[in-house]
């Protein structure tokens, strides 16, 4: 699909190039051959277009190039480049061309010829005009070119000067010669117009302004998204026909690492849905959202501080007071002082943070990273000896899933157990919690017991 891109942008300019030669040529001939000031001028206009073309022409080569090491926004700019020089090069000629109209107007009055051969090549400069103008504009809106919009509006100025020209020689064939350097001043003034529109948009892209409407578009985009908080900072620059866009969200700081990478990856797809030829960097900022439970903020507070996410965490509240429980872990090495002066510290800064919290009870442990999973006998005869003394109570109608994990001397068991879909969930807890207590005080390798309740 890139490549087609190049390709056809290639193709299209190239073609302008040899329509610009052609044209010119056959102005130039019977300008000389009429000695018609408006056929000369358009001679000279067409031959600043065949710069002009070639021009974009190698604009367009440089710009489709990857970014590299000393470009790291890619070569698009080099079309804007190419915009601002046609510019010059219109205003060059237009100077041109109202110095001698005024000469011939007011100083000399040149014998100038309306031959046929001057309409002919003025209608023949129209069709092939309208032709390219239209090439360059279809690929140009396809593709986001600056350069070839810039030539198709250059030639599209070309039609209109030419049906400038034939009035003038037209008025040169009944008598009024003096109306032709009138026509080749019209044709200046018209193409001054032009030029402003022109390099006032190639200044707009060089000095990296946004195109109007644009930023708001993005912004839009950007909010529909469900799971952005809020839109904090939206930049935008083109280059080119691309479109760089560098936005800053705010995301929910409870949110998982891989949900928040998702989100983003939805905002960067729905903008490329707007604006396929873009590049989209998106930057998350943790927000904390007012419907945020004691609990969130308890963890968000402990992994603020370097630690695991806080586990066993329970939240009481009691006569408008909160009253919090919960276990951290430390890692392996540090002293019991150290550990005390960490564990003070995120107490204080949540009775600080939290000012409803009565009680603070965090129990300290040692995290252990190695995991490993037990295999062979003993993990066979482990599981059997749990699988009984849960089953063996009768309310658990089936256990599952059981999975042992050495954790430096001891053990982590997790387990799958399914009650009766009739029972409460405080029924369930209750029979959760006596069987955790019936493991413990039975195996004392476990060093924490976690169950899973299913509904059977």
């Amino acid at each position: 699909m890139e490549q087609k891109k190049i390709d056809e942008k290639k193709r299209v300019a190239l073609i302008s190039v040899f329509a610009a030669i052609f044209i010119t040529g056959i102005k130039l001939v019977v300008g000389i051959e009429t000695n018609s000031l408006g056929i000369l001028s358009e001679a000279a206009h067409s031959g600043l277009d065949l710069v002009a073309a070639l021009i974009t022409y190698f604009a367009v080569r440089i710009s489709d190039k990857p970014p590299d090491e000393q470009h790291h926004y890619g070569h698009g700019k080099v079309e804007n480049v190419s915009a601002f020089l046609e510019t010059l090069l219109l205003i060059v000629t237009c100077a041109w061309i109202i110095w001698e109209a005024i000469q011939r107007l007011v100083f000399k009055t040149p014998h100038v010829e309306a031959s046929v051969w001057g309409y002919i090549v003025i209608s023949i400069a129209i069709v092939v005009d309208i032709s390219r103008s239209r090439a360059l504009s279809r690929v140009a809106k396809k593709y986001h070119s600056q350069a070839l919009e810039a030539d198709a509006l250059h030639f599209a100025s070309d039609i209109w000067s030419s049906l400038v020209v034939i009035a003038g020689l037209f008025f040169v064939s009944i008598g009024y010669a003096w109306v032709d350097a009138l026509a080749a001043l019209g044709v200046a003034f018209l193409v001054l117009f032009v030029s402003y529109r022109l390099g006032r948009r190639t200044i707009d892209a060089l000095m990296d302004r946004v195109p109007d409407g644009v930023h708001e578009k993005i912004q839009a985009i950007i909010q529909k998204v469900q799971g952005v908080e809020k839109l904090q900072n939206v930049r935008l620059r083109t280059s080119g026909g691309k479109l760089f866009v560098d936005a800053t969200v705010a995301i929910r700081r409870t949110t998982p690492f891989q949900h928040a990478h998702t989100l983003m990856d939805l905002i960067e797809k729905a903008i490329h849905e707007q604006y396929p030829d873009s590049d989209v960097i998106i930057h998350a900022e943790p927000f904390e959202s007012n419907d945020e439970t004691i609990a969130d903020k308890v963890r968000m507070i402990v992994v603020g501080r370097g630690m695991r996410v806080p586990h066993n965490l329970e939240v009481h509240h009691t006569n408008g007071r909160y009253h919090i429980d919960f276990d951290i872990e430390h890692q392996k090495g540090k002293t019991f002082v150290e550990a005390h002066e960490l564990t003070s510290e995120i107490e204080n800064e949540i009775r600080e943070k939290l000012p409803s919290i009565e009680r603070v009870t965090i129990h300290m442990e040692e995290f252990e990273p190695a995991h490993n999973e037990i295999t062979g006998e003993s993990a066979v005869h482990l599981e059997d000896e749990v699988r009984k003394l849960v089953t063996a109570d009768g309310r658990t109608i089936k256990c599952s899933d059981v999975s042992i994990l050495k954790i430096g001397d001891k053990y982590n068991l997790s387990l799958v157990c399914q009650f009766d879909k009739t029972k409460t969930l405080d029924d369930v807890h209750q029979i959760i919690c006596e069987l955790e207590t019936q493991l413990y005080n039975r195996f004392k390798e476990f060093r924490r017991i976690t169950v899973h309740a299913e509904p059977f």
